[in-house]
């Protein structure tokens, strides 16, 4: 599967909204109030600050990272907003007891499993951190820098230097993940593109 066949055209995402509730079964995001909890806040900012890191699980492929582009409708940011189209990390209009985080960068092509372990994972160690999050992005985020890895290669190094998510997830699984998405990311650099030699070779 390939989260960006066309070119030209968008990609396919996986957007996972995320809720965690209380033994009673209430939501841990919401206040007896009805306002948003610490551990709201604190779980947006693990995700801002684990996401980077996390990014090899969520696009797993060299093809996932040609989705990420602003101008096709794939967040390219670690914002967070509420009911915000152009942030990587979205709260939709909710009530009290369906307050949910949607994590928007995760791609098509990611393995569900794994997708949903590593989302949670960095969820979780914001709130066991009290991470803040920044504040809140009420315009157009696309407006701002590019905040994710852009190659596969860079994700798997920033994985490959988070021992914080490797003791969430596993240190074996992590070694032997990024271990063969090295040699993965090798065998497609020995691969020289219709690009470069159209644009290279003819043109230079």
């Amino acid at each position: 599967f390939m989260a960006k066949p066309i070119a030209g055209e968008p990609g396919s995402a996986m957007h996972v909204h995320q809720s965690v509730l209380r033994a009673d079964g209430s939501n841990l995001f919401s206040r007896p109030d009805g306002s948003a909890s610490d551990e709201f806040h604190w779980y947006i900012g693990g995700l801002q600050k684990y996401l980077p890191a996390a990014m090899a699980l969520f696009a797993p492929y060299v093809n996932s990272y040609r989705r990420l582009a602003a101008k096709f409708g794939a967040p390219v940011n670690l914002q967070w907003g509420t009911d915000n189209r152009t942030v990587g990390i979205r709260s939709p209009i909710a009530s009290a007891q369906n307050r949910r985080i949607e994590n928007r960068v995760i791609g098509a092509d990611a393995n569900p499993y794994v997708a949903l372990a590593a989302t949670l994972a960095c969820g979780y160690l914001g709130i066991q951190q009290r991470i803040t999050p920044t504040a809140e992005c009420t315009g157009d985020a696309y407006l701002g820098k590019h905040e994710l890895p852009q190659s596969l290669g860079e994700a798997v190094e920033l994985l490959r230097q988070s021992p914080d998510l490797a003791e969430v997830l596993g240190p074996e699984f992590v070694t032997v993940y990024t271990e063969i998405k090295d040699i993965e990311y090798a065998e497609y650099m020995k691969v020289i593109s219709p690009w470069e030699r159209e644009h290279l070779l003819l043109h230079v």
